[in-house]
C-alpha cells in the first residue's frame, strides 16, 4: 500500500445552482456579483432557439451582447471574433450557454484579457460534458488542426447554473455522448497517477449515477425525465472536480487530437477509445481501479486487480454498446491509413502532460489507434 502525498488545490468556482428553472436567478447572480456588461456566448444551435431568450431574459438589461457563433473544437478564429465583441462592448463578464464548445471559447477568449482586467464567467451548460468545472480551455488552429490548451486558475467559471429543463433540446446523440465524456472524466482521474482521495471518491459516485440515471434520462419524460437529467448533471460535476489535480490520461490525450483532425465530437471521442485506454491502463496500473470497479458494482480482487481492471474496461464497453453511438474510428469515417497522422501530437501531448506513468512508444500509440479503430 502506497501513502498518498499530493496537495489539493480548490478551484474558483464559488457556486453551483441546480434544479429546474435555476436559469431564473441568472439576473440576481449578476447583481450580486456587480456585472453590469454581460455577453451571452452560445453556438448557431442554441443562437436560434427559444431558450436563449430564457438566458437572455433571465440576464435582463445587465446582458449587452449575444455572441453566437462559438463552434465545435473551438476554432482559432471564432475565438478571435469573440475577443474582438468583448472589446467593443467592454464586457466584464460572459455567460457560456450550451456545451464545452461555447464554454471553453468564454475560456479562451478570456485569457488574452487577464493582464489587464479579468472577465467573470458563468457556464450554463446544457450536456454533459462538465467543461464549467475546469480553469482549462482548448483551441484548434485551423491550418494545422491541432488543437492546444490555455489553463489559469482565473479561468474557471465562477458559478455553474445547472437547470435540467434548458436540456430537453439538446440533440439525444449529444447528450448519450458527453454522458460518456463523463464517464471518461471518472475513470481516468481515478486512474491518474496523481489520483487523489477526494477525487477518487467523487469519481466513483459519478460512474454510479451515471450507469443509472444516463439511460432512463433519455427514456422518460416530464418530471421524471428531469430528475434523472438532474442527477445526470451531478455525475458531470463530480466526474471532473479535481482534475486539474490529478489531470486525465490517454483516452483523453487520444481524444485531443481525434477529434480536430477528423471533426469528431469529444464524447463521441471517448465512446471510441475509454475502453481500449482503460486496457492499456490494466498493464500499467490495475492497483487503481478499485474505485472504478465500486462505481460499475464489480467485486475487485486486490489480489489480482488486473483481472477486475479488464472487467472494468470490458463493462465500460458494454455500457457504451448499449447506446446508439460511433464506437470506432471506423464509424466516424476514419481511415486506417490516416490514423498514424496524429500520432507525433499525441506524443508530444503524452510527454508534456506527463500523465502515464511509463514512457510511451510510438508503437503502442499506433497499437491504441488501431485497436478504436
Amino acid at each position: 500500500m502506497t501513502t498518498l502525498d499530493y496537495d489539493f488545490n480548490l478551484s474558483k468556482l464559488e457556486r453551483v445552482m441546480s434544479g429546474p428553472g435555476k436559469v431564473m436567478r441568472l439576473g440576481e447572480e449578476l447583481e450580486r456579483r456587480a456585472l453590469r456588461r454581460a455577453i451571452v456566448v452560445t453556438g448557431k444551435s442554441l443562437g436560434g432557439s427559444t431558450l436563449l431568450e430564457k438566458v437572455t431574459g433571465a440576464a435582463g438589461a445587465r446582458c449587452v451582447a449575444t455572441f453566437q457563433r462559438a463552434r465545435q473544437h473551438v476554432p482559432r478564429s471564432s475565438v478571435d471574433e469573440l475577443e474582438a465583441l468583448i472589446e467593443r462592448e467592454n464586457a466584464d463578464s460572459l455567460i457560456g450557454f450550451g456545451g464545452g464548445s461555447p464554454i471553453d471559447s468564454c475560456k479562451v477568449a478570456s485569457h488574452r484579457f487577464l493582464e489587464g482586467r479579468e472577465i467573470i464567467q458563468i457556464a450554463v451548460p446544457t450536456t454533459l460534458s462538465a467543461a464549467e468545472y475546469t480553469h482549462g480551455g482548448g483551441v484548434t488552429n485551423e491550418k494545422t488542426l491541432v488543437k492546444s490548451a490555455v489553463s489559469d486558475p482565473r479561468l474557471q467559471p465562477r458559478t455553474v447554473i445547472n437547470d435540467p429543463e434548458l436540456t430537453l433540446e439538446t440533440p439525444q446523440w449529444l447528450w448519450v455522448a458527453t454522458g460518456m465524456r463523463a464517464l471518461d472524466h471518472a475513470v481516468e482521474t481515478i486512474y491518474a497517477k496523481r489520483h487523489h482521495l477526494l477525487s477518487d471518491a467523487l469519481g466513483t459516485k459519478a460512474i454510479s449515477l451515471l450507469i443509472e440515471h444516463l439511460k432512463p434520462s433519455i427514456q422518460t419524460t416530464g418530471q421524471t425525465q428531469l430528475a434523472h437529467r438532474g442527477e445526470c448533471q451531478f455525475a458531470a460535476w463530480f466526474s471532473i472536480y479535481g482534475s486539474m489535480n490529478t489531470r486525465f490520461g490517454i483516452s483523453h490525450l487520444l481524444g485531443h487530437q481525434i477529434g480536430p483532425r477528423w471533426n469528431v465530437a469529444h464524447g463521441i471521442t471517448s465512446c471510441i477509445t475509454l475502453p481500449h485506454a482503460m486496457r492499456f491502463m490494466a498493464d500499467i496500473a490495475p492497483e487503481r481501479f478499485g474505485p472504478i470497479a465500486e462505481g460499475f458494482g464489480i467485486p475487485f480482487d486486490r489480489s489480482n486487480p488486473r483481472a477486475s481492471a479488464l472487467e472494468c474496461a470490458d463493462r465500460t464497453a458494454q455500457f457504451i454498446a448499449s447506446f446508439d453511438v460511433p464506437r470506432s474510428l471506423k464509424d466516424v469515417g476514419v481511415s486506417p491509413d490516416e490514423i498514424r497522422q496524429i500520432v507525433p501530437a499525441v506524443l508530444h501531448e503524452i510527454e508534456e502532460r506527463a500523465v502515464v506513468d511509463k514512457p510511451i512508444t510510438e508503437a503502442e500509440v499506433i497499437g491504441l489507434l488501431a485497436s478504436s479503430y
